[in-house]
């Protein structure tokens, strides 16, 4: 894959593109001729979508380190699925303890249920590239506290926090811990069981390569979170009471099986290339970018070994403004302002206005850093 010459996607921690031939392919075949839902009837066309979600969470098993793929549930996306985790886990009176490094999609829910009195929550900091000490979660521990939430890889400097570390401080005093993989999976080989984890959720759509529509939910045995959202499941329909299997109380509703299709496939296209090399190839493109902006004056670089992720920020320039430069100079596409995770911004001395954020895909090439290295040394001259 290759990006087109008139355009320079690097926003691929918000969605990858371009997509792989072969994941289109699969989306389309089960959108034009499947056509059926999932686990709801026993025509040929309905069971071989059913087919189609058990390879996805197949797939998605052996993504997250060969775990039991009876685990892995595949709601609508890795917000709804977090939201799952964390409002069906926590019970009232639990305290929660999170970190400046997580993403809204974490933060919000516990926002919420702290603001209506039900939890309290503590959020721990993060150095200068958005990495956590796990002695600072140990030392915000209460008797009271039930769950540790963290962002596996920070979405805006892609620093990696230490899962192990993290899920030993939390295991050793009768905690769980709940990963947010979302920019993580598919990009950074995954331990066994998690990494260490109790509950892991990604999306499909970023560094998986797949689409929009499904991620993906995996807890271990013995987890059963109390389901947020009920209705019908095409099992046990004679009950008004949600079924007590884990995957059928965490997919309530009908299935996108286009997405599933296309999340099966991004996983076998992953390991044809081969992840941990593609991984490499795409930390290797912003280890450049990100060695070569911090040469030049006025510009300072956020980035950590982890995810492929470059953050920025020109002096004299608001982000928004060198994102707008950036694409009419060069074509090339990225993101900027806080980037849904303000909290790392403060350790970051970024508030306000935020970063500038390229993301390297598998579509990018040595071309892509060399464009928008030429651009804003273009602006300090």
């Amino acid at each position: 894959m290759a990006s087109t010459p008139s355009r320079r996607y690097l926003d691929n921690a918000a969605t990858t593109w371009p997509k792989p031939p072969e994941v289109v392919a699969a989306w389309n075949d089960a959108a034009t001729r499947i056509g059926a839902t999932a686990g709801r009837a026993a025509y040929r066309e309905a069971v071989e979508s059913d087919a189609v979600l058990e390879r996805a969470r197949v797939a998605a098993g052996r993504l997250l380190g060969g775990v039991d793929h009876r685990r892995v549930a595949l709601p609508s996306g890795c917000t709804l699925a977090l939201n799952l985790a964390i409002h069906g886990l926590v019970r009232p009176g639990d305290h929660v303890i999170a970190t400046a490094a997580d993403h809204n999609a974490t933060l919000r829910p516990l926002r919420w249920l702290e603001a209506g009195g039900v939890i309290a929550v503590t959020i721990v900091p993060c150095d200068g590239v958005g990495r956590v000490d796990p002695g600072a979660i140990a030392a915000a521990w209460r008797p009271a506290t039930r769950l540790v939430v963290a962002s596996h890889a920070s979405n805006v400097t892609g620093a990696l926090q230490d899962v192990k570390a993290i899920a030993a401080v939390a295991h050793d005093r009768g905690g769980l811990v709940i990963l947010d993989a979302a920019q993580s999976l598919g990009v950074v080989p995954f331990a066994a069981a998690g990494g260490g984890a109790d509950v892991v959720a990604a999306p499909a759509h970023k560094w998986l390569h797949g689409t929009a529509g499904v991620g993906i939910l995996w807890a271990r045995e013995g987890i059963e979170p109390e389901p947020l959202v009920q209705g019908g499941t095409g099992s046990h329909s004679g009950s008004l009471d949600m079924p007590e299997a884990f995957i059928e109380r965490m997919e309530p509703g009908t299935g996108d099986v286009p997405a599933l299709a296309a999340l099966a496939a991004a996983v076998a296209w992953l390991e044809g290339r081969g992840l941990a090399a593609t991984g490499a190839a795409c930390r290797g493109l912003a280890g450049e970018c990100a060695a070569l902006l911090a040469t030049l004056p006025g510009v300072r670089v956020f980035a950590a070994e982890g995810a492929p992720i470059v953050s920025f920020t020109v002096e004299g320039y608001d982000p928004a403004e060198v994102a707008v430069i950036l694409e009419q100079a060069a074509g090339v596409e990225v993101r900027s302002g806080l980037l849904c995770a303000a909290r790392i911004h403060e350790h970051l001395g970024t508030a306000g206005a935020g970063t500038v954020r390229a993301s390297f895909g598998p579509g990018n090439d040595h071309a892509d850093v060399a464009a928008i290295v030429r651009v804003i040394e273009s602006m300090r001259g």
